[in-house]
């Protein structure tokens, strides 16, 4: 039966079987090790807190992680897939589901040292967790081949390494892989992490030598991962050396979004925004169908909002105005949770950011007012994100003629300004004077031999010691530097909070000077404003009577816009409106070669319509692009993933609580419900958990939602923690899954070390998994689960949103 920490002291020995026993399976303590006997809490790992953070679930061999050849010693047959699949994970930079299939070699085989090689190599940016995994396939590595000695030590040896001295850790390492290629030149993986370490010291001169290690390799294994490390390398210093890679990366490695979306670094580097959004898109897919197969959130993968918000970026440099929008609010739709996704990091952050950005750029004003007065763009606490908030929402009220609002906006943002300047002078002023008491005080106690150095740092030391005028002021000359860096350092925020709103204001007043076609007054305010498009500052250069500068400008920047649609639209108006008639028409024929995914209806866009007319072009004058003979075959869309992210359906159960009264998952059905996988009374953690939710079981009740906690107790267990909750009773049931089936059903256990977790769940009147956290530690913040139900639940009230689409 599982016991929790305060009923059980479980006993392990680190020299674990695959650190998969249970405490009933595990060996005896070694009388040696006095540590080996530990007590461990309920949901943690029983070999040591270096495992509480990584994969608690098995891995399976889903295929598409890359041709990776790399035999090992090992009598099981499937541990060498999964590690070979684990290699192919971490040439992806997918670091968690290479330590889990790692792991998951580790469990079949217990004595197969490059098991743990292979998770220390995946946790090797955390130095803590991967020497555990080293010290167990060090103690392996008698039974390993020679080869497999080699990469175990090069690793061990580069772990240990100071990493002060980092130039002469990473030759040494370099050297020892070199090492390994030379002696078994067969082994590809050897040049592939060579190659890779070459990419990663960085030193000038490595760049080709890297290149024809890897082109070796494709020369055998043509879809080999290296692919990824290919593009790297050339990305920042000659991207069109990676062309070759881009078209095969994805290719080789269907199964890793990375690997799809890093051929758009240098499509993106190139100019070439289709491509690169073609890549994105399809690592976004490839994302979404794992994270809906494997039952996630979408930022419990690192790089997902990153891929997300590079691909608004790239949608809006083609004019795909309506998908860049779409998907902005779509990032921000997601679930948010502490730890992956907030409005400081992750989706909500970037597509907050992005759907901002998407908006002015593009014009899209009454679109901008009506998102500000919903839950997209909704007021934040944060004040850097609420001046911009208030910049956006006033300049786009100056354009749809709401100048009352607008002007509600500039008191508001009037009001921060006085407030940040006054806090911003009074942190100067405290600055200068300690900077100088300071100055007085070292001053003081190098030329006073009367009193002791105790003396000299007493605080009223300033106070008792006069120079003359003259002498005080070339003191403070002389030390002019140290003291403005001091003002510096104490207003460094405040100084950016000033400057923000001050140009928040700039912006808005501008705009409503050009509402009112006042192009001469919004000019200057628009040079101070910051953020400024400069093609619509060269149209209001133009209107506002500078027609010369504004063009000369205007030509300057366009060789810098290469293949971005919006800034050419911008310029062929330009030219338009200075009567520059064949020049517009060159310049629109550019526009055209470009326009295959243009949004004609978007404003910048539909104002050309009149344009095109006189120049007897077509009232659609987008041309379709010729497709590229140089990407490789690509696979249909489709088949990677779906293009959004969906809830999956949350596994169905049914149970009983301490009166053997049956409750199920159906009963909730057409209503919100959030479900708390609880370890037992004898959890200390536990029983704060339901501590914390109980009491707020009314606010959940007034938004709509049940709760119901599903224990791993028996049912005589289960009716001690009715009884020790107080002497109100729970008001909600407690059911018992002493079986531990649905705990299994819905991964809040550890398949490793066979143990439940803990979890808590949101679920939405359809039955799907609105929100999760699963942890070896329980979710203890009841107020965020309420605010983040009813902002995920109002959502679904949205047509077309992501939870509502099939």
């Amino acid at each position: 039966m599982f016991r929790c920490c305060s009923s059980l002291v479980f006993v392990f020995c680190m020299t674990c079987s695959g650190l998969a026993q249970t405490p009933e399976t595990a060996p005896a303590k070694d009388a040696a090790d006095p540590a080996a006997e530990v007590e461990v809490l309920a949901g943690h790992s029983y070999h040591g807190d270096f495992l509480n953070e990584g994969p608690r679930q098995k891995a399976y061999l889903m295929g598409g992680t890359g041709a990776v050849t790399f035999p090992v010693t090992s009598a099981h047959p499937e541990v060498r897939a999964f590690i070979e699949q684990g290699i192919g994970q971490w040439y992806g930079f997918w670091y968690l589901e290479a330590e889990r299939s790692f792991r998951h070699a580790a469990s079949l085989d217990p004595e197969c040292a490059m098991a743990y090689w292979g998770a220390a190599l995946a946790t090797q940016r955390n130095s803590k967790r991967s020497t555990k995994f080293m010290e167990q396939a060090l103690k392996r590595k008698d039974k390993a081949s020679e080869r497999e000695k080699m990469y175990i030590d090069s690793l061990d040896k580069f772990l240990k390494a100071d990493s002060a001295k980092k130039d002469e850790r990473d030759a040494e390492y370099r050297k020892s892989l070199e090492d390994i290629a030379l002696k078994y030149p067969e082994d590809l993986e050897a040049k592939a992490f060579l190659a890779l370490q070459l990419y990663l010291n960085k030193k000038d001169g490595y760049n080709l030598a890297a290149d024809g290690l890897m082109q070796q390799i494709f020369q055998v294994e043509p879809l080999h991962p290296a692919h990824h490390f290919c593009i790297h390398l050339w990305d920042y210093k000659k991207p069109e050396n990676a062309l070759a890679s881009s078209a095969r990366c994805g290719q080789g490695s269907p199964s890793i979004a990375h690997m799809w979306h890093m051929p758009g670094h240098i499509y993106s580097r190139l100019k070439r925004y289709e491509d690169a959004c073609w890549q994105q898109e399809a690592s976004a897919r490839v994302d979404h169908a794992h994270m809906i197969r494997d039952r996630l959130l979408p930022d419990e993968i690192h790089n997902f909002a990153h891929n997300n918000e590079w691909l608004i970026r790239n949608l809006n440099y083609v004019g795909r105005v309506h998908d860049a929008v779409e998907l902005s609010k779509n990032m921000i739709e997601l679930p948010r949770h502490p730890k992956y996704n907030s409005l400081n990091n992750g989706s909500s952050h970037y597509g907050r950011m992005r759907l901002f950005e998407t908006l002015g750029q593009n014009e899209l004003w009454g679109e901008t007012v009506a998102l500000c007065r919903s839950s997209y763009l909704e007021p934040t606490d944060a004040l850097l994100e609420q001046i911009k908030r208030s910049r956006h929402l006033g300049i786009a009220l100056a354009m749809t003629g709401e100048s009352a609002a607008a002007e509600i906006e500039l008191a508001s943002l009037r009001e921060i300004l006085d407030a940040e300047t006054k806090k911003r002078d009074a942190a100067r002023d405290a600055a200068e004077t300690k900077a100088i008491d300071d100055l007085l005080k070292q001053e003081w106690a190098k030329k006073s031999k009367e009193v002791s150095q105790l003396e000299a740092d007493a605080p009223l030391v300033a106070d008792r010691f006069e120079l003359p005028k003259t002498k005080r002021e070339e003191l403070i000359n002389n030390h002019k530097k140290e003291i403005d860096k001091a003002k510096q350092n104490a207003t460094r925020t405040l100084d950016r909070n000033v400057r923000e709103s001050e140009q928040a204001i700039q912006a808005i007043e501008a705009y409503l000077a050009i509402a009112r076609d006042d192009y001469a007054s919004a000019l200057p305010l628009l040079r101070k404003a910051g953020q400024i498009d400069q093609f619509v500052l060269a149209l209001v250069q133009h209107r506002a009577g500078e027609a010369k500068p504004a063009l000369e400008e205007a030509r300057k920047q366009i060789g810098k816009k290469k293949n971005e649609v919006l800034p050419q639209a911008r310029f062929v108006e330009l030219l338009w409106l200075d009567n520059q008639r064949d020049e517009a028409l060159k310049e629109f024929e550019k526009l055209r070669n470009m326009s295959s995914s243009i949004d004609i209806d978007a404003p910048v866009f539909s104002r050309l319509a009149p344009i095109a007319q006189e120049l007897g072009l077509p009232s659609d004058w987008r041309i379709v692009a010729a497709p590229r003979d140089d990407v490789g075959d690509r696979p249909a869309l489709d088949s990677l993933g779906p293009f959004r992210w969906s809830p999956y359906a949350a596994p169905e159960w049914k149970l009983a609580d301490a009166e053997n009264k049956e409750h199920s998952l159906a009963q909730f059905r057409g209503k919100p419900v959030v479900v708390i996988f609880y370890l037992g009374h004898g959890c200390l953690h536990c029983v704060e958990q339901l501590q914390a939710f109980a009491p707020k079981h009314k606010e959940f009740q007034a938004a709509g939602i049940e709760l119901i906690a599903i224990s791993s107790e028996s049912h005589d267990d289960l009716k001690i923690s009715v009884d020790r909750y107080g002497e109100e009773p729970l008001p909600f049931p407690l059911v018992s899954n002493h079986d531990l089936d649905v705990f299994k059903q819905w991964r809040v256990y550890d398949d490793f070390e066979q143990q439940p977790l803990h979890g808590s769940f949101l679920i939405d009147p359809a039955g799907r998994v609105l929100w999760q956290d699963i942890s070896y530690e329980p979710f203890m913040d009841p107020t965020f689960v309420i605010a983040e139900a009813k902002r995920l639940l109002d959502q679904q009230k949205v047509p077309g949103h992501l939870q509502t689409a099939k």
